[in-house]
């Protein structure tokens, strides 16, 4: 059978369109794939490129433009000059119009309060990065200058530390990058929404910036996170410390941090004064959603609440009723309210023209090795002055042997064409040697002049070499970079503004949900498939045999509250979060939720063991099929936020052969499938935070056998308990006795 070959795409077909305005106009058709190639992907580059995702000197094109407009100006160090000027003079470089110039400088200066490390020194009205509302003056009446700060930006401009570009018209030349001295990528924070595609920068404080950059050129697998220890914000507030999170953001450079507002309880006037507010959020979206939280009748302790920002800064102040609990309060409003929010990191950077996404790490990393060629560009133009200088003493030097040769060739030369050639012919100089000569002052071809000057040659010929070297040691560069970093540090650095809170459980801190649901006992059993109910003790008394699927058995119960929490683990070493007021009431002769389904688990991902946390005061001991116990804290579990699901719940070195809730210290029996037994004390085991931890052996196993089961030694058949106690751990212990299997263990061994 023939192929019927594809009809070629014929291009743009010209249509007639209908009469327009008297006129008959052609329309042509073109292929959407065409459009997208030809109209749609200059744009989404351009804006990509050359507009939303700043570079790695830490700055978008219409920043560094500004700022360059502004260093043009003689605006660092000099007086303050209207806004409206700088705008003006930037649409030389910007040809966006004067309004997004505008709102770029205002969101650099200090005024607004945006950046750690304002840029631009400010005066007049210019709003606040806190405030939605607050409007800025317009540009005729505010004044700006360079901060003392943008010296540390512009110090190499003028030595070929980076690459020039005509602007938009060819008339005037511009910086690709500014050359700046320490990693203002991870200092200023930044924000940018492209094509397909966006940005979210947050700051970091500046001392901990330059140390870490330090460490990095050190030693490049150095723990940032024991440097660099959290995000820092200009508006201030409490950052809750998430080791995890963190971890996640340095590593991929995406995650998310949680901020909450600062406040103080006024006792005299039983009133609360919010003076710090996160990053992410305004005052106006705060009290708006306070506002509809008391109109909705969610939140009745609250009689009023007013801004009352002022000269002092930003404060919220809640008026109390009387009885009113305020750490209650603020916790319920920290889950309700914008007070607690969430910043969204996306460290998507422009290296070398292509868009990437980068961890903390591989961001210093790339402005480590682009600082590098800074230095080595900078040293290599000093160096090519201080050659072309020591070649122009050269040539001095050599009529310091005949001064009065070199008058005489001057005098007798008729014409003045003729002087530089026979001055070259006279001593064997270049033409610029000779040029040079030629220029000298009648009263400087005096010995003692000369004689200074020649002095220098010394002396630059060991800078010279010294310079040459630097250029060639990339550990010299470092050691430049790191000595520019110290000073930078020791000059602007700024105590920490946004404060690292790491212990920042509250026990009223539970979701809304939580707090509405019912409170009344209930019954919780589990299968060994992961079948779930909850029953009320009446539905028990009226029916309690249970229903499970064929193959199917009981595995936990427990008694409880409708309102508890329940922590689910699973095979895949994930923690699923979630509380029995979630689930409906069931009954013993139905097979209940099934665990995978309910809670959204990954598919082929299987439930293995379940429990309620309570208070989280308790410890959590699990027992792995390779003989290694573990006792971790199950504070380590609990979260501030409403995450679902907790990662690296286990250790993923073995299976999960059994686990309990320890609440006091007690014996526990362990039992492998040879039918070994050890009885230990839980206090030999010593308590861990990291959720993921290996344990330790408490049981030795033979090739091909593995820990069966471990249970609370009061829960256990055993009559002989010293048989199996063990003195130290781990050991082999002792084969079970008759009299000890008990019933319960015929069907594990």
């Amino acid at each position: 059978m023939a192929k019927r070959s594809r009809p070629q795409d014929p291009g743009p077909k010209k249509v007639d369109n209908p009469n327009v305005m008297g006129l008959r106009a052609q329309v042509l058709e073109q292929p959407i794939t065409q459009t997208l190639e030809v109209n749609y992907m200059p744009y989404a580059m351009s804006v990509i490129v050359s507009r939303a995702i700043p570079e790695i000197d830490g700055f978008k094109p219409s920043h560094r433009k500004l700022l360059y407009t502004m260093y043009q100006m003689h605006l660092l160090g000099g007086s303050r000059t209207k806004s409206a000027n700088v705008v003006g003079a930037t649409m030389k470089l910007n040809p966006h119009g004067d309004a997004a110039i505008y709102d770029t400088l205002v969101r650099l200066s200090r005024g607004y309060g945006a950046l750690l490390h304002p840029l631009v020194d400010s005066k007049g009205n210019f709003g606040k990065v806190y405030s939605r509302d607050m409007a800025w003056a317009a540009s005729r009446y505010t004044e700006v200058r360079l901060d003392p700060i943008c010296q540390e930006l512009f110090r190499d401009i003028d030595q070929d530390a980076v690459d020039f570009v005509p602007n938009y018209d060819g008339k005037l030349q511009e910086p690709t990058l500014l050359p700046t001295t320490f990693p203002n990528v991870l200092v200023a924070a930044n924000q940018g929404i492209a094509v397909g595609m966006a940005s979210n920068l947050c700051g970091f404080n500046l001392a901990e910036v330059c140390q870490a950059a330090i460490a990095r050129m050190r030693d490049p697998e150095t723990d940032l996170i024991a440097i660099l220890k959290a995000p820092d914000f200009s508006t201030g507030g409490q950052l809750l410390y998430d080791g995890a999170a963190l971890a996640e953001i340095y590593r991929t450079g995406r995650g998310s941090v949680k901020l909450r507002a600062k406040w103080r309880y006024v006792q005299q006037e039983h009133l609360i004064e919010v003076y710090e507010i996160p990053y992410s959020t305004t005052v106006e979206a705060i009290l708006d959603k306070v506002a509809e939280l008391v109109k909705s009748g969610k939140v009745r302790e609250i009689s009023d609440m007013r801004d009352e920002t002022g000269l002092d800064g930003l404060k919220l102040t809640i008026d109390l009723k009387r009885g009113a609990d305020p750490d209650k309060l603020m916790a319920r409003l920290f889950q309700l309210t914008p007070l607690q929010d969430t910043f969204s990191c996306n460290f998507n950077i422009l290296i070398a023209g292509m868009p990437r996404v980068m961890g903390v790490g591989e961001i210093l990393d790339e402005w480590i090795a682009w600082r590098m060629d800074g230095v080595r560009r900078r040293t290599y133009h000093v160096c090519k002055k201080k050659e072309e200088k020591l070649h122009l003493l050269k040539g001095l030097k050599r009529i310091l042997l005949d001064i009065d040769k070199a008058i005489r060739i001057i005098r007798e030369t008729e014409e003045e064409t003729e002087v530089v050639p026979n001055l070259i012919i006279g001593f064997g100089i270049d033409q610029i040697q000779a040029e040079y000569v030629a220029d000298i002052r009648l009263r400087n071809l005096n010995k003692e002049h000369i004689l200074k000057r020649i002095q220098e040659v010394g002396t630059l010929e060991e800078e010279i070499a010294d310079l040459k070297d630097l250029i060639q040691s990339p550990q010299r560069i470092q050691g430049v970079m790191a000595g520019e970093l110290e000073q930078v540090e020791k000059k602007f650095a700024l105590p920490r503004r946004t404060e690292i809170v790491y212990d920042y459980q509250l026990p009223q801190d539970v979701p809304e949900a939580a707090q509405q649901a019912p409170e009344y006992p209930v019954h919780v059993f589990l299968s060994r498939d992961g079948y779930f109910k909850k029953i009320t003790p009446q539905s028990l008394r009226m029916s309690g045999e249970q229903k499970y699927k064929e193959g199917d058995g009981p595995f936990l119960q427990w008694e409880g509250n409708n309102r508890d929490e329940l922590l689910v683990f699973t095979d895949r070493q994930q923690c699923y979060k979630t509380r029995l007021a979630d689930f409906e009431d069931s009954k013993a002769s139905v097979l209940g939720d099934y665990l995978p389904t309910k809670l959204g688990m990954d598919p082929e991902e299987r439930f293995v063991w379940a429990c309620d946390p309570g208070d989280y005061r308790a410890h959590l001991l699990l027992f792995y099929a390779n003989g290694k116990a573990a006792r971790v804290e199950l504070s380590a579990y609990q979260t501030q936020t409403r995450r679902r699901k907790l990662t690296g719940a286990l250790s993923d070195k073995a299976p999960l052969a059994s686990a309990m809730v320890l609440r006091e210290d007690m014996e526990v029996a362990v039992c492998s499938t040879q039918g070994r037994c050890v009885v230990f004390h839980t206090a030999s085991l010593t308590p861990k935070t990291t959720r993921s931890t290996q344990g330790v052996n408490v049981i030795t196993l033979k090739p091909g056998h593995q820990l069966a089961w471990a249970k609370p030694l009061a829960e256990t058949q055993i009559v002989h308990a010293a048989r199996y106690r063990a003195r130290s751990l781990p050991i082999a212990g002792a084969l079970l006795q008759e009299e000890d299997r008990g019933e319960s263990q015929l069907s594990l061994l």
